[in-house]
């Protein structure tokens, strides 16, 4: 489709103020330190034993609320020394799928674990296998992520989310196998703005990699385009239409853009020009705002695919020149 958000030579400028609350930090500070009241109880059952060169585990680990999430986490060989891990998080509707679904890293020498979206994963070909607890069903859904309790920062969907995610960090960083030195955190779509959350609210992390950013500049995004999964949002507000203030104040504390501001750790991003998913400004906007040191990559011609297998195989690269490693 042709190009439909700002020329290139804007875009690469846009820096926009965007709606910040005063407490976001404590906000943020409170709801990490609550959570770390609750146990990691990582624990991991073997499975996939016909894999030579890879030890492969079902995980379990308590996420916010102390509620089980679910995962895989995947080791290398030689086992007898800790290797770099990637921490991967996953695109909108998407569960953790099966084992097989995960064997690049592993297969280049790093562990990686990845971390099953609560809720999510039946209208995706990588089923989901963890529950959104405080919901009265919780099992994976359909659609309508955007909108849960997004009237209240305290209730939001991705409160909960984002807090899992920073303890998947954690349950990694703890593992014999991996150097807690090195870690590394991932994801595209969702999974891409997961990731720069986690950077945002943990220090630790080394390595962002970050493809095609959701959940940047909602205003912005709103604004911009009726697809889903902001056009959730477009929807709620049409439905709801004296809510606009309280959703807006609910996002304030989970825009991509704030978090970029708080990072520091190596950043690599990619950006589609074409994207009506994820408008180009807007991860361009967390871009521009991120504090650490960043490359981003632009593919002038694509849509929400991103660079697709092209973009991996730079991404390899990277780590293959921060992060040597034996395989």
């Amino acid at each position: 489709m042709p190009l439909f958000d700002m020329p290139i030579d804007q875009l690469e400028k846009y820096r926009p103020a965007v709606e910040e609350p005063s407490d976001f930090d404590r906000f943020w500070s409170d709801t990490l330190q609550e959570a770390d009241r609750q146990p990691l109880g990582a624990s991991y059952a073997r499975v996939a034993p016909g894999l030579e060169t890879i030890e492969a585990f079902d995980l379990s680990f308590g996420g916010f609320g102390g509620q089980t999430i679910k995962g895989w986490m995947l080791i290398p060989g030689p086992f007898d020394e800790p290797r770099p891990c990637v921490v991967q998080y996953l695109g909108y509707t998407g569960g953790r799928g099966s084992v097989f679904d995960w064997l690049l890293w592993p297969s280049l020498g790093y562990a990686c674990l990845v971390m099953d979206t609560r809720g999510q994963g039946s209208s995706h070909h990588h089923p989901g296998a963890t529950a959104d607890s405080p919901l009265a069903d919780g099992g994976p859904s359909g659609p309508g992520f955007m909108t849960r309790g997004i009237l209240d920062r305290e209730t939001y969907y991705y409160r909960r989310v984002f807090v899992d995610a920073v303890r998947a960090v954690q349950v990694a960083r703890a593992h014999p196998s991996v150097d807690a030195g090195r870690i590394a955190v991932h994801g595209a779509s969702q999974g891409g703005g997961i990731a720069l959350a986690v950077a945002g609210l943990d220090p630790s992390v080394d390595l962002l990699l970050s493809d095609v950013p959701f959940l940047c500049h909602f205003r912005r995004a709103i604004d911009l385009v009726d697809t889903l999964p902001y056009g959730e949002i477009t929807q709620y507000l049409a439905a709801h239409r004296t809510s606009a203030d309280a959703v807006f104040r609910t996002l304030s504390y989970f825009d991509g853009v704030s978090f970029a501001a708080r990072a520091h750790a190596r950043a690599s991003f990619s950006v589609a020009l074409a994207d009506t998913t994820c408008p180009p400004s807007t991860v361009f906007a967390a871009y521009n705002h991120y504090a650490g040191p960043k490359e981003i990559t632009v593919y002038p011609h694509n849509d929400h695919e991103g660079g697709g297998p092209a973009h991996r195989e730079l991404q390899i690269e990277l780590l293959r020149c921060e992060w040597p490693v034996s395989t």
